[in-house]
């Protein structure tokens, strides 16, 4: 239903007795669902009237009301903002009207706030602590929705499938949601007390403050990334930074690192709920606009990437065993580490490359998997005596294949493959202690598989000078600084 500026004011003489509207002008809102104007009365003062469109939106009034008369006296003096008080309400068939006492200040668009003169940025963040800090238990009082984080995750989870039945929505889109709601660590937060409909027009701004904050239909126990989302809209990174650091130093409880990436992943999903809403109201407008903003919303992805939804990719985890040698007929290191196939570590070569540059085929290990044969009786990787420790992702630099095992002794390969102990101050000469030659590894793991069939012991060749050559590849195909003995 939709009413005229005159009739609101009508409406709102009939809802606060001695009301005599003088003046009335159309006020911002949400335009899907509510129609607002403010009023002038004979005496001066201001009022401000929001009728709803269809029944859903007067529940979330009536709602609203609820809420407001939870806020006691008490809680009220401990914000840093204004709340209206309803004044009257007037029901005509399943729809009603509500009469607000007027807040002073006035709305502003996202780009007026941005351009606001003084630290609008920092009174923000102070507003949203604020909200998120009051108490959980005056949203359990009035008995509104409460949502653990996964409960919230499993929630939005839902609202995709059904925004997915609309087959309005561009696929790459909804696998972007997706994985971003599978993605289990973007959403390790702290629920909150959110204001659920946080966006500009619900801000009163006075002389470079936020006076008041209006529009409580949606409050609950949530995500407090959702009151974040609006700022995305705002197309300035610096901006949002500045609201979240204010928020920051003065809520309660520090935010988690992912409440952005959440915010940014809510601001793109509300898109899909504005169609799910036009699609649920029959709005063809609604429908429309949903549609052209998603199909805008694609193609900036496709072009520019889209703001970052992801949590960040997990760290390399640390592996305490080494993973098994494979040696083939030419002393080569062959074998790989299972599960790397995206990046090399220090025992992985690359094949050797003949005169004309072509690179020969080369013998591989197992698809990756561990040899059996260099395997422990009780289960446990063996130790690669040639391959310098651990195999582990931090041994990635290039610059070495080997560091220190636990005892503070290094080890490394020389060209026929065999190991050699060095210490640990000294990586590139090895230890020969009083002269002696350096010894042959008896570790089970260096009994190798000659590729025939035959096992093959690798031994070392005794030595009377080593260098270090450049990290190249060698005829053996090894790479990387190795130490090499020459008799």
């Amino acid at each position: 239903m939709t009413r005229t500026p005159i009739e609101l004011a009508a409406i709102a003489s009939a809802a606060v007795p001695g009301l005599t509207p003088a003046g009335v002008a159309a006020a911002p809102d949400d335009a899907a669902d509510f129609q607002s104007a403010v009023l002038l009365d004979d005496g001066g003062k201001r009022w401000r009237v929001r009728s709803p469109k269809h029944a859903e939106a007067s529940v979330r009034l009536e709602t609203e009301l609820h809420v407001l008369r939870c806020f006691t006296p008490g809680v009220r003096a401990e914000l840093p903002f204004l709340l209206p008080n309803v004044a009257g309400t007037v029901r005509q068939g399943n729809l009603s009207t509500f009469v607000y006492s007027h807040l002073p200040g006035s709305t502003r668009t996202i780009d007026e706030l941005v351009a606001e003169p003084g630290n609008i940025a920092a009174e923000l963040g102070r507003i949203m602590a604020a909200i998120h800090d009051l108490p959980l238990e005056l949203v359990h009082s009035a008995d509104l929705p409460s949502y653990s984080a996964n409960e919230f995750r499993q929630r939005k989870l839902n609202e995709l499938d059904q925004a997915a039945t609309t087959g309005k929505i561009p696929s790459s889109l909804l696998l972007r949601w997706e994985n971003a709601l599978e993605d289990i660590a973007l959403w390790q937060f702290h629920p909150s007390v959110v204001h659920g409909d946080l966006h500009e027009d619900h801000l009163l701004v006075h002389e470079g403050r936020v006076t008041g904050v209006n529009g409580w239909t949606d409050m609950r126990i949530g995500d407090p990334a959702d009151d974040f989302a609006w700022l995305i809209a705002a197309n300035d990174q610096t901006f949002a930074d500045s609201v979240l650091e204010s928020y920051s130093v003065t809520v309660q409880r520090a935010p988690d690192r992912h409440l952005l990436r959440r915010a940014a992943l809510s601001a793109e999903f509300a898109l899909a709920q504005w169609l799910v809403r036009g699609i649920s109201i029959d709005d063809p407008a609604v429908v429309a606009e949903a549609e052209e903003m998603l199909a805008t919303l694609d193609s900036d992805i496709a072009e520019y990437g889209g703001q970052p939804i992801l949590a960040d990719p997990p760290q390399p985890q640390h592996s305490p065993s080494a993973a098994p040698i494979t040696i083939n007929d030419a002393g080569t290191n062959v074998s790989s580490s299972p599960d790397r196939s995206d990046s090399r570590s220090s025992l992985e070569s690359p094949a050797p490359r003949d005169a004309d540059g072509r690179a020969p085929e080369t013998a591989t290990g197992d698809s990756g998997k561990p040899q059996p044969d260099g395997g422990m009786d009780d289960g446990r990787a063996p130790e690669a005596e040639n391959a310098g420790g651990p195999a582990t992702d931090a041994r990635r630099d290039a610059d070495s294949t080997a560091g220190p095992d636990d005892d503070g002794i290094g080890h490394h390969e020389d060209a026929e493959g065999s190991s050699i102990e060095t210490g640990a101050g000294d990586p590139a000469a090895p230890d020969t202690g009083d002269g002696d030659e350096p010894r042959a590894s008896t570790h089970p793991a260096d009994q190798r598989d000659g590729g025939n069939g035959q096992k093959v012991t690798v031994e070392p060749l005794p030595t009377h000078e080593s260098e270090a050559v450049d990290a190249r590849v060698d005829d053996a195909g090894l790479q990387e600084p190795i130490t090499r003995t020459r008799l």
